[in-house]
């Protein structure tokens, strides 16, 4: 009975390990929580190219946006794991949703780690014509003098421009209005226009609107400067040391994929993040292709899903 259980473990063992070594025999998805447009999505379409040409088959973007990422999250998670549908997963969503809801129909333990593809900072950007702030101490003094009445938008609740926000009104006093949006592009949309006057988001939401005067930035989130906005001081320098915001965005498989495909996986990413033309293409697009293996990239998610229970403690921010 033992010799049969031990042969048919060596069997499973030589099956995954051959699955593996001919992973990967068709197209491989990126699944995206988000519309098309903004940090995920873009991250996304780095990576794919320079990730089909890794792994010798073609891999596509698949946009599956709702429920703050959940529907997307939830279809990843129920699917096979064989590494053929990847979730692109978006920071706040992987380590935020957990902590805003009880119901949530995945959790984190449903995924393991592929790797890092692309982090950023974050820029507070305002509408100047609605906005008579130039530095992020008087835009502070301005919206204080009018508690509520100035609205900020986010990405969607649970997002990183939700939570990041509303931890700048705790360590600011400042009370804004939230207006949530199904993804950057619409939420963007609303903030040229005037309906919404604030948004904290990722360099490539408002890049090119801060360049042309539509949009003005009045810090970044993060210890040093942007090379693509060089004249946008960081909170420190703007006067606000504590406040520091940061999104990841990486890809992660079901739980249950063969760890001899995970490995793979990780290999042909990180090949393709080393790729000249994909930094290029990061930065371009304002943010940084950076790497980090399952190993760390799951450390990550432990450390910030600590952080962000006690954020949202602390802070009292809700699902809404």
């Amino acid at each position: 009975m033992q010799k049969l259980f031990a042969a048919t473990i060596l069997v499973a063992m030589t099956l995954t390990a051959q699955a593996a070594d001919d992973f990967p025999t068709r197209t491989v998805t990126l699944v995206v929580p988000n519309p098309p447009g903004g940090l995920v999505d873009t991250s996304a379409r780095i990576v794919a190219e320079p990730l089909s040409t890794a792994l010798g088959k073609t891999v596509v973007v698949e946009n599956k946006d709702g429920g703050s990422g959940n529907i997307a999250y939830q279809a990843v998670a129920r699917s096979q794991p064989d590494g053929y549908t990847l979730l692109v997963s978006y920071s706040a969503y992987h380590v935020g949703n957990p902590n805003l809801s009880n119901n949530l129909p995945w959790a984190p333990k449903d995924f393991v780690p592929v790797g890092l593809i692309t982090i950023s900072s974050n820029v507070i950007a305002v509408n100047p014509s609605k906005i008579k702030a130039a530095t992020l101490t008087d835009f502070i003094n301005e919206v204080k003098q009018s508690p509520g009445a100035i609205n900020y938008a986010s990405q969607g609740v649970g997002s990183v421009s939700h939570l990041g926000t509303e931890v700048f009104k705790q360590q600011t006093g400042a009370d804004m209005t939230h207006v949530p949006y199904r993804g950057s592009g619409a939420a963007i949309k609303d903030v040229l226009a005037g309906n919404v006057q604030v948004f904290i988001t990722t360099p490539p939401s408002v890049m090119g609107h801060v360049q042309t005067g539509k949009l003005r930035a009045l810090a970044v989130t993060s210890n040093k400067r942007h090379p693509m906005l060089p004249d946008v001081p960081t909170t420190a320098e703007a006067g606000l040391p504590g406040y520091q915001l940061e999104s990841w965005v990486a890809l992660f498989a079901p739980a249950g994929t063969p760890q001899p495909v995970i490995d793979k996986l990780a290999t042909s990413v990180e090949a393709a993040l080393k790729q000249a033309s994909t930094q290029q293409n990061a930065q371009a697009a304002g943010i940084e292709a950076r790497f980090e293996g399952p190993a760390t990239l799951q450390k990550r998610v432990d450390t910030e899903l600590a952080y962000w229970k006690r954020t949202v403690a602390e802070a009292g921010i809700s699902a809404e």
